[in-house]
Order: structure tokens, then C-alpha cells, then sequence
């Protein structure tokens, strides 16, 4: 009984820890890449915010699960159970989804940044969002600083490109700029780059982490079964 509980509750902390490691995440997205989620067409920005509420659950249910183990709470342990079977499913359907939809994440920001670009001018909060990219990313355009060129604000400029496009600022204020001081590579290929990347090291994190929870329910499971025995002095069968 001493191991068990012993060993749930350092589950528990490792599942909490989790839990807090997800809500930063979440945050750290919201805060520092909800500008350039805003610029894909599927419905990425709501990514974010999953990661918190998903995180700050995680982080009560570690809490709750430490104490259910501390108390020897029946109730408690097999309800904890059922929530860590919960979030098994759920991080293997994340998982699984995140490694499936890797080239639909990135066609999405294909078609947002197709979107941002003949938008541009007119919607203010698209243009932030995509100068900021072209400048953290240092490319320009979709494929190439070439689709400016044919765009509707390019043509409205002479066939110029945004200052988000330069390597210096001074060089854009020729009609057109030179092509040798604007960068060449297009968003599209290093967001595309980016998002498969990363998308699969998540992929692989969430079926880590469903995959631990097997651990967990097991624990739990057979300290619920054993509380009533070790209560009661008795020997009944798991």
C-alpha cells in the first residue's frame, strides 16, 4: 500500500507538471504567435486557448489525485481513473490527428497567406500580422517576393513591395526596389517548414503522454481496489 501511494503520488506531480508545462505553452502561444495563427485559414487560433483550459485541468486533477492517493479516497482514486482514461483517448486522438493533419495545417496557412496578401491595405489587422511574419521569418511574399508584384496593393504602388519586405528600410523607397536587397525566400515555405517540424515533435509528445497515463490508471486502480482490504484487514480479490 506504502508503494502504491508512493507511486501514484509521484505520478500525480509528474502529471501536474504536465499539465503547468502545457499552460505556458498555451500562453507563450497566445501571446506571442496569435498573430501569425490569425493568419491561417483554417481555425487555428482557438489552438491556444485549448492549451490553457487543457493545461490548467490537468494541473487540478494532479492536485486531486495527489490528495485522493494522501486520503486513500476510493471514490476519489477510481474517478481519477476514469479522468486519466479520458485524457488518454484524448491524447491519442490529438496525437493521431496532429501527425494526419500536418499538410492540412499547412495548407491552410498557404490559403491565409493568399488571403492576407489581396487583403492587404484594407484589412489592418491582417497587414500587422503579416508584415510582423515577413520580418521575424525574413521572407516576402507567399512563394517569392514576386507575388507582391502582381498584387492589388502592388499595382496600386508601382509594383513596389511592403518595408516588411527589406533587408533595409531605405532601399524599399525605389519603385520598384532592387531585388537584391529584399528577401528572397516566400512565408509559405518556411511556415510550411515550421508547422510540419514542430507539429510532429507535439504529435509525438501527445502519444508519450497518453501513452504514461497507462501508468497512471493502473496505479490507481489497484489502490482503489486494495483500500477497502487494507481498511478493513481483510483479503478481497482486485
Amino acid at each position: 500500500m506504502t508503494m502504491l501511494k508512493l507511486s501514484l503520488m509521484a505520478f500525480s506531480f509528474i502529471f501536474w507538471a504536465a499539465g503547468l508545462t502545457m499552460l505556458i505553452i498555451g500562453i507563450w502561444a497566445k501571446v506571442s504567435l496569435g498573430s501569425y495563427l490569425a493568419l491561417s485559414a483554417n481555425n487555428c487560433p482557438s489552438a491556444p486557448a485549448i492549451l490553457v483550459a487543457t493545461g490548467i485541468t490537468v494541473i487540478i486533477w494532479g492536485f486531486l489525485g495527489c490528495f485522493s492517493a494522501a486520503t486513500e479516497h476510493q471514490g476519489l482514486l477510481r474517478t481519477y481513473s476514469v479522468f486519466l482514461t479520458a485524457v488518454l483517448v484524448a491524447g491519442v486522438t490529438a496525437g493521431l490527428s496532429a501527425l494526419l493533419y500536418r499538410q492540412n495545417v499547412a495548407q491552410g496557412f498557404q490559403e491565409g497567406l493568399h488571403q492576407a496578401l489581396l487583403a492587404y491595405g484594407e484589412d489592418e489587422g491582417m497587414a500587422d500580422a503579416l508584415d510582423a511574419l515577413q520580418r521575424a521569418l525574413s521572407c516576402c511574399g507567399v512563394k517569392s517576393y514576386r507575388d507582391w508584384l502582381t498584387s492589388p496593393w502592388g499595382l496600386e504602388h508601382n509594383g513596389s513591395v511592403p518595408l516588411s519586405c527589406c533587408r533595409a528600410r531605405r532601399v524599399c523607397q525605389h519603385s520598384p526596389p532592387n531585388a537584391h536587397w529584399l528577401h528572397h525566400d516566400g512565408c509559405f515555405s518556411k511556415v510550411s517548414a515550421f508547422v510540419s517540424s514542430n507539429m510532429f515533435y507535439i504529435a509525438t509528445a501527445a502519444l508519450g503522454l497518453a501513452l504514461l497515463q497507462l501508468i497512471g490508471i493502473v496505479l490507481a486502480c489497484l489502490l482503489a481496489a486494495r483500500v477497502p482490504a487494507h481498511r478493513l484487514g481483510t483479503a478481497t480479490p482486485c
